[in-house]
């Protein structure tokens, strides 16, 4: 029978030293090393995550030049090992050089037994969240992505991603609908890469084009046509013949435009600016706003046949807020993207920063949280992005839990589920042991509270 206790090798040459560490280790599965091969072969071996070091190893046990090599050897061989250095009394200059070259931490001579296991202990949650953070970000960057590129584990954002994979064959105009910052641009790209279209994804925002300039970037200009246009110039629905059309921001569209825009898509032709010629282009159109479009209707500022042939197939995208787990789970990839751009030591997230997501209401979307990680992995001191370096507050009270009950157990119970099911990648063994249930009664509360898996 294998022991399932951790592993921890020991390089120390004293047997005497090497008993004791035995006895007071009993957690772990001590292996015990006293020069450099047999530790290697070790390491090699058993992959250890942590290893205690004593500098002094022969042949120079009184000095620590095999010490180092030892340490360079892990380093390179395998550098997420936790090496915790053992360093006389007067020689912090030598364990300092220890941290400068790959060392976890370093302890003193004599030493305190208790101490010791405590800084062990920590090594290995150190070592054990590092690894979940790089198999999760690993994950993120395949399992969960949909569409492509966006990546999601949510039910709620897997269902408009299987609604967009349905429609993409076919010629309807698609209208999504969503916050700023949920990823409607991604959607509609998504869209037109499984549309099988030929021709290119060209994608404007009305809102950022002033009024007098819409019309020409819509639907291009002959030379002559106005002061200042020296050449012809294809708008972007000729751009996006036999491709997409993406309409960011549709409801900025001025009245006066709104009624060329719906002559295109009742007839497919356009007539550039200054010119006399229909020129039939087959552009397939993906539009999204923010704003209430119906709302505009009923108030004369959007033209209602013009939201039906925009409108074929509405898409409403859920906020960030309303897919658990999902922050946490982008966070990873965009961590995984800035920490190699910008500073490489960040290696994922600490518990307090998992929290902090979770508990967050992401006002600003999946745009907020890229900034904020952003932020922190160049701010961040250690390896692990903290709830402070994100600049959110750890979880407080839920104020907004109804005063009943059954009903504020059932919202909590669904969103701890759903935010544990997200961050063991669905795996019911894994979020049982999260959640501190049996998998029995993991299956009943699924069950019980219509939860996808």
């Amino acid at each position: 029978m294998s022991d399932a206790r951790p592993k921890l090798l020991v390089i120390e040459d004293d047997p005497g030293l090497q008993a004791q560490l035995k006895w007071a280790y009993e957690d772990f599965e001590v292996i015990v090393a006293g020069d450099r091969a047999s530790a290697m072969a070790a390491l090699r071996s058993e992959e250890p995550a942590v290893v205690t070091l004593d500098l002094g190893l022969p042949p120079d046990p009184d000095g620590t030049s095999e010490g180092f090599a030892v340490l360079d050897e892990i380093m390179a061989l395998k550098p997420d090992t936790k090496v915790i250095v053992a360093s006389g009394h007067g020689a912090r200059e030598s364990a300092l050089q220890a941290i400068e070259r790959g060392a976890y931490d370093f302890y003193q001579k004599p030493m305190d037994f208790d101490e010791m296991a405590l800084i062990v202990a920590r090594a290995y949650r150190l070592h054990r969240l590092e690894a979940e953070n790089r198999q999760l970000a690993m994950r993120a960057g395949k399992d969960n992505r949909v569409l492509g590129t966006m990546i999601t584990a949510a039910p709620e954002m897997l269902r408009v991603a299987r609604t967009i994979e349905r429609v993409a064959g076919t010629n309807v105009s698609v209208m999504l609908l969503g916050a700023s910052g949920t990823g409607k641009e991604l959607l509609a790209r998504g869209l037109h890469e499984a549309s099988g279209r030929a021709g290119a994804f060209v994608a404007i925002n009305c809102a950022a084009i002033p009024e007098n300039l819409l019309e020409s970037e819509l639907f291009g200009h002959e030379k002559g046509a106005f002061t200042g246009a020296i050449k012809t110039t294809e708008g972007k629905i000729e751009q996006a013949h036999n491709g997409t059309l993406f309409l960011d921001e549709v409801g900025d569209i001025p009245f006066a435009l709104q009624v060329k825009l719906l002559r295109f898509l009742q007839e497919r032709v356009i007539e550039r600016i200054g010119g006399r010629r229909s020129i039939a282009v087959d552009t397939r159109i993906v539009c999204a706003t923010h704003q209430n479009l119906e709302a505009m209707i009923a108030e004369g500022r959007f033209r209602e046949d013009l939201w039906y042939r925009l409108a074929e197939i509405v898409v409403k995208i859920p906020s960030l807020a309303e897919r658990p787990g999902d922050a946490a789970l982008l966070a990873r990839a965009f961590l995984a993207r800035f920490a190699k751009e910008m500073n490489p030591a960040v290696k994922g997230f600490a518990p307090d920063a998992l929290a902090a997501m979770d508990a967050w209401g992401w006002p600003g979307n999946v745009r907020e949280l890229e900034n904020r990680v952003k932020r922190a992995v160049i701010m961040a001191d250690g390896k692990l992005v903290h709830a402070g370096d994100l600049d959110l507050d750890a979880p407080g009270g839920d104020e907004d839990l109804p005063l009943n009950l059954k009903s504020a157990r059932e919202i909590t119970d669904r969103r701890v589920i759903r935010q544990a099911l997200a961050r063991s990648e669905g795996n019911i063994s894994s979020t049982a042991k999260l959640l501190g249930i049996s998998r029995p009664t993991l299956y009943d509360l699924l069950k019980q509270y219509d939860l996808q898996h």
